[in-house]
C-alpha cells in the first residue's frame, strides 16, 4: 500500500490537470482519431498514470534502501546457499 495507494492519489490528480485542457476527443494515434469513447479515453489514461506512478514510487522505495536491507540473506546461517554471506544477521 505504501506504492499503490500515493500513486493512485497522483494519477488522480494527474486524470485532472490532464483533461482540464486535453479534450479526449481531439486526441490523434499516428493521425487517426481514438476509437474510444471519452469516457474509455478517461479510463484508459488513468490507468497509464497510475501505472507510471507506481514505477516511480516503487523505484523510490528500492533505491531508499539500505545496502544490508537489500544484501542481507533471510535463510538460517546452516540453510543458506552457495555464495550467501556467511556472516551478519539475518
Amino acid at each position: 500500500m505504501w506504492i499503490a495507494w500515493p500513486a493512485f492519489l497522483v494519477a488522480g490528480v494527474l486524470e485532472v490537470l490532464v483533461f482540464a485542457m486535453v479534450d479526449p476527443q481531439d486526441i490523434h494515434w499516428f493521425g487517426q482519431p481514438l476509437e474510444f469513447s471519452r469516457q474509455g479515453v478517461y479510463t484508459a489514461a488513468f490507468f497509464m498514470f497510475w501505472g507510471i506512478a507506481m514505477l516511480s514510487s516503487g523505484l523510490t522505495t528500492l533505491l531508499a534502501m539500505s545496502p544490508f536491507e537489500v544484501n542481507r540473506c533471510p535463510l538460517p546461517a546452516n540453510d543458506r546457499p552457495e555464495g550467501c554471506p556467511k556472516r551478519g544477521p539475518c
